[in-house]
């Protein structure tokens, strides 16, 4: 049956790169897990948050990393060079905390044990 995870967090983004990221997101499709993606409803302002939200079975951890990992790698949208940054929480039944950091283009990966209050029990 597998283990499940519970992922939730966010990424910010220039909004000029909002198509580039339902692309990514859109390309990964996955009839259940696809939904805890979330985005304002229209533009404001110039950046765009972009949220997920999710219980997932842990063997679809990659699928998502994946995805986060490309919103991760998209190019400046312009010449003050701002790259995607964000942070994502992943608990899963074993009460381990991980926390996924998207800075500097990339996905950084490290153990959070000061957030296991995120864990329902």
């Amino acid at each position: 049956m597998g283990m499940y995870a519970s992922v939730r967090g966010w990424l910010e983004v220039d909004d000029k790169r909002r198509e580039a990221v339902e692309s990514l997101i859109a390309a990964a499709y996955h009839e259940l897990y696809s939904g805890g993606w979330g985005f304002p409803p229209r533009p404001f302002n110039w950046s765009l948050y972009v949220f997920y939200g999710g219980d997932l079975r842990e063997a679809y951890l990659p699928w998502l990393r994946e995805q986060v990992a490309g919103i991760a790698a998209l190019p400046p949208a312009d010449d003050d060079g701002d790259v995607p940054v964000g942070l994502f929480v992943v608990s899963d039944e074993r009460a381990t905390v991980h926390v996924w950091e998207v800075r500097d283009g990339m996905v950084h990966e490290r153990s959070s044990p000061e957030l296991a209050w995120v864990v329902r029990q």
